[in-house]
């Protein structure tokens, strides 16, 4: 046990303690539960149909049990890398062979309710690099039509409820290609309709990711399963089944993340009414994970413990035992916790809406940090839907953008904010691009805006000026940040992951930042000539680069001195005499040790010593 101790803070000190810990953290929201908040995390179930349709393949095409084993294989991997505190799981239904605690027959759970690791997506990759995979799968596991989805619910259920851990969000995504797999069974078709009613009362959201049978045939949602679907108002209608992998991840990833609010708070339009909506962060950085501390002996993660000492008698202290305080006058104004909190506090969480002003008014010059995104929220108060689309609705119809003061959370300082409405779209597939709501973009104070002296400069003249533009309209193109990966997180990711999974070696990566000189020289390259004339100096080579600034003799500190290459020529005994051995290089100090006959072995200075010695100079 390790106490590091720190500051002190009105004469007291506090110190940190890490201690091992059995327990996982559980990640912790920012800020406080405010009405209808959920903390917790989210538990993920992957359902494969197995059925012998899904290893039915049309040419050389990926088999659709391929296409769902790979897209679980980069949900996987996605968890790990953007919540690794999440659950997953991996259920396969109309196998032959059962494993499942209820001993429900054609139920396989390949991978329980867990953590994603390394283990799990190896498992995965093992289908995937199987060339014969139909007849190994069939051997193993089996096919069988004869399955129920009311037992496949049970057991999703059941796994779901025998967890010991706090779940904010519980979701299925089924992955099939039969759009009526109880053709046959009326009585099969109304269990699975009532249990997929449970899973909806129980908060179990199941989703829906189908694929496109071979040979060409219709997926028919309305068949089968859209009795079994209890779609949200805004939804929109099902998109059709898709038929490439890219197709069926963009779905996957709309679903398997978790609308998580940054808060729950009330927007108030007027004196007793309210709406209630939730914050949302659209855009955020991508970061590298931090560190995680171990204990040596264990390999545990380490837990953070804080304990604050007295400086007097070093007896650990209460928070109610310390007090704060603030010179004024010449003298120690003490404070409480509590008066502390109290002063931080200027009012309740929550958006209070101040007036109206037309969209054109709100300027490219007022960002200050990336906006957030709010959508209504029935927990919160009960009829938000309603008020919120028809503000929603007003504010595009009159091109106009609502300013509030926003309180994010207790004890933060209120800012004013610009609710930008935003229409919903959605691609041909039905997949919503951009859902309805307000964006909030936060507007700075008066006092947060400057003005700039700057500085005159030499103008161009109209002849640089349309060469310059000549060579912008060569070089434009559209422009969208999800084109471009970061190179730095891409090569640190799939390093772990080639270490995790035991790869020889980590993917190559394409970094996307660098220009591309041999498109660039074809579109534009006499284009920029004309430029590089038109502006820079006849003897101007851009690619040696300006001359350095040479240091003027009033500067200050002594001028170096340049160090002998290992080529010349060196009289090493005249830099002995002038005591300047250091300025030579280590390799002319060895090359002169060993034509002498004497050990060359030891530091820079050893080798001076040497040196020095032989010559007799002290």
């Amino acid at each position: 046990m390790t106490t590091y101790t720190g500051a002190s803070v009105s004469g007291w000190s506090w110190g940190t303690t890490w201690t091992a810990s059995d327990e996982a953290n559980d990640e912790e929201e920012d800020g406080e539960n405010f009405r209808g908040y959920v903390t917790g995390r989210d538990c993920l179930l992957l359902l494969v149909d197995c059925s012998a349709a899904m290893f039915e393949s049309s040419g050389e095409e990926e088999t659709p049990f391929e296409l769902c084993i790979r897209c679980c294989k980069t949900v996987l991997l996605n968890k790990i890398i953007s919540s690794d505190k999440d659950l997953i799981g991996l259920v396969l239904f109309g196998t032959d062979k059962h494993k499942n605690p209820s001993d429900f027959k054609h139920v396989f759970i390949l991978q329980d309710l867990d953590l994603p690791d390394a283990p799990r997506i190896k498992q995965l990759e093992e289908f995937l690099e199987d060339s014969d995979l139909a007849n190994s799968f069939e051997t193993q596991y089996g096919h069988s039509d004869d399955f129920s989805l009311s037992d496949v619910f049970w057991t999703c259920s059941n796994m779901f409820a025998n967890l010991t851990i706090r779940a904010a969000h519980q979701r299925i995504l089924l992955f099939t290609n039969n759009d009526n797999p109880h053709h046959a069974s009326i009585s099969l078709q109304r269990q699975a309709k009532t249990k997929a009613k449970d899973l909806s009362e129980a908060g179990i959201e199941l989703e829906l990711m189908h694929i496109q049978p071979p040979g060409g045939r219709h997926f028919d949602v309305s068949v089968f399963y859209q009795d079994l679907l209890f779609l949200a108002d805004d939804e929109g209608p099902t998109p059709d089944a898709a038929a490439k992998f890219e197709e069926l991840l963009t779905r996957v990833r709309s679903k398997e993340h978790a609308q998580r609010t940054l808060q729950k708070i009330p927007l108030s339009i007027a004196p007793g009414l309210e709406i209630g909506v939730g914050v949302y962060c659209m855009v955020r950085e991508a970061k590298k994970p931090s560190f995680v501390r171990l204990d040596r002996r264990s390999n545990e993660e380490l837990k953070t413990q804080t304990k604050y000492l007295c400086d007097d008698t070093g007896n650990d202290l209460m928070t109610g035992d310390m007090k704060y305080y603030q010179m004024f006058g010449g003298e120690k104004v003490v404070f409480d916790k509590e008066e502390v909190d109290q002063m931080k506090k200027f009012d309740q969480p929550g958006m209070v809406l101040v007036g109206f002003k037309p969209r054109s008014r709100l300027k490219r010059h007022y960002y200050v940090k990336p906006a957030n995104f709010i959508y209504p929220d029935e927990q919160v108060i009960q009829g938000s839907s309603k008020l919120f689309t028809a503000l929603l609705r007003r504010c595009l119809a009159r091109d106009v953008i609502a300013i509030c003061r926003y309180i994010p959370r207790t004890n933060a300082s209120p800012v004013f904010v610009a609710m930008v409405p935003q229409d919903e779209e959605r691609d041909d597939q039905g997949v919503q691009l951009s859902p309805p709501g307000f964006h909030l973009v936060f507007i700075p104070f008066s006092g947060e805006l400057r003005n700039l002296t700057i500085a005159e400069t030499a103008k161009a003249s109209t002849t640089q000026i349309d060469a310059a533009k000549d060579v912008i309209k060569k070089l434009s193109f559209s422009f969208d940040s999800e084109s471009f990966e970061n190179p730095m997180l891409q090569k640190h990711f799939r390093t772990l992951e080639a270490i995790a999974l035991e790869q020889p070696s980590a993917e190559d990566i394409n970094d996307l930042t660098m220009p591309d000189v041999g498109r660039i020289e074809r579109r534009a390259g006499s284009l920029l000539e004309q430029f590089k004339q038109l502006v820079y100096p006849p003897d101007y080579e851009p690619e040696k680069g300006g001359a350095k600034r040479k240091a003027s003799a009033s500067a200050g500190g002594a001028p170096k001195r340049a160090k002998v290459s290992e080529g010349d020529d060196v009289n090493v005994e005249e830099y002995a005499k002038n005591k300047t051995l250091s300025s030579l290089t280590i390799p002319i100090l060895k090359n002169y040790l060993k034509s002498v006959g004497r050990k060359v072995a030891g530091k820079k200075q050893d080798l001076i010593d040497s040196i020095n010695e032989h010559l007799g100079i002290a």
